[in-house]
């Protein structure tokens, strides 16, 4: 721990013991009150996945902290705009260019799977919402992983007027969208071509895959009106946006079905592989305010954002989350993200690391020479 914790500190923003205090996470601590302590204690249970007695029986075997586990729960909800404002600060070091403030708000929205240690661990499913640029969580919900109203749905969130959202092929259903519609909300989904159902303008079947085929060219970005029908003869109008990967994209796309479908023993039909080449979303965002070239260059910052959201869903597998606080789960959230945003920092920092593991500090290196 007394070489560890030091190496990992060097990856946390420089100013992270700032934005304790400005975030007020230290506000109204009687004991304890070392923001490096603090931290420790918080990572213990967010980073290890440590229910939270155990944790504060860690704690205070390491002189960490002498608390007790409803103290615990206290500390984590006051660190929730603190590890926001980590990993704000990470997003900006890995070159993610999100969008300025802008009149309309954006909203990703997610899902995954949290398995509890233990044998008998409970099954969840998290349910959020990050708004872009600020990063911040708008929306935290728990269910089941089986049964009737737990799947990727638009109907797990609240929606408000004039939401812009983006989401991926898990929300891609023709209810789902109706539904959002039925809000005055808009939206930009990745295509679930086995399970969307799309019109032209004259309410006919719309050859999706054969106008996509047409496109041969990579980086060629082509859109088409279209119908998205719903019950009682009710139809949303908007657009289908594609463009065509790269080669390199469509070898790698398709090595990951292949993978996929020999693990679970099925052969693959020529259709997916046809549909793997290119990236196809539905979208009602206003065509005057949003051409086909915007609407896919904002999935494609969802897809910047979601790269790092992969991390924290395998992290995000062990640990006891909190379920009964939304401050708490938020902060939980924010907590599973700082670590997977430091965990890919450490990654990449290891392409160039030397052999012993850390840098040398230049004065101690001066010192050896001489």
């Amino acid at each position: 721990m007394t070489e560890d914790w030091p190496i990992l500190l060097s990856f946390f923003p420089d100013d992270w013991v700032e934005l304790a205090s400005s975030t007020n996470a230290l506000k109204g601590l009687r004991k304890d009150k070392a923001a490096e302590n603090y931290m420790r204690t918080l990572l213990m249970h967010i980073g290890c996945g440590y229910s939270l007695r155990e944790t504060v029986t860690r704690a205070k075997l390491s002189n960490l902290a002498d608390i007790s586990d409803v103290a615990l729960v206290k500390r984590l909800r006051k660190a929730k705009d603190w590890f926001h404002s980590l990993c704000v600060e990470l997003f900006e070091e890995q070159g993610i260019e999100l969008p300025t403030e802008s009149d309309f708000q954006v909203r990703l929205f997610d899902a995954t799977n949290v398995k509890e240690p233990g044998k008998t661990g409970s099954l969840w499913r998290i349910h959020y919402s990050v708004q872009l640029p600020s990063l911040t969580c708008d929306f935290f919900k728990l269910t089941a992983t089986k049964g009737k109203g737990t799947g990727e749905s638009f109907f797990q969130y609240s929606i408000k007027k004039g939401d812009y959202i983006i989401a991926d092929r898990g929300y891609s259903t023709a209810s789902g969208i109706h539904h959002l519609v039925s809000k005055k909300a808009y939206v930009i989904v990745r295509v679930n071509t086995q399970a969307l159902r799309i019109f032209n303008l004259k309410a006919q079947q719309f050859p999706l895959l054969k106008n996509v085929m047409a496109i041969k060219r990579a980086g060629t970005v082509r859109s088409w009106t279209v119908l998205i029908p719903g019950r009682n003869g009710a139809y949303v109008r908007g657009r289908i946006c594609t463009i065509r990967k790269s080669n390199e994209a469509i070898k790698l796309a398709h090595k990951k079905l292949k993978r996929q479908a020999q693990k679970k023993g099925h052969s693959l039909k020529p259709e997916t592989l046809e549909y793997a080449k290119y990236v196809i979303v539905f979208t009602n965002y206003p065509e005057d305010a949003f051409s086909e070239v915007e609407v896919l260059d904002w999935y494609r910052i969802r897809w910047q954002v979601e790269l790092i959201f992969k991390r924290f869903k395998s992290i995000a597998q062990l640990g006891h989350l909190p379920k009964h606080s939304d401050d708490s789960s938020k902060a939980w959230l924010y907590g599973k993200l700082f670590v997977a945003l430091l965990t890919e920092k450490i990654i990449d920092y290891a392409s160039s690391i030397s052999p012993w593991g850390y840098n040398l500090e230049e004065q101690a290196t001066s010192e050896c020479l001489a």
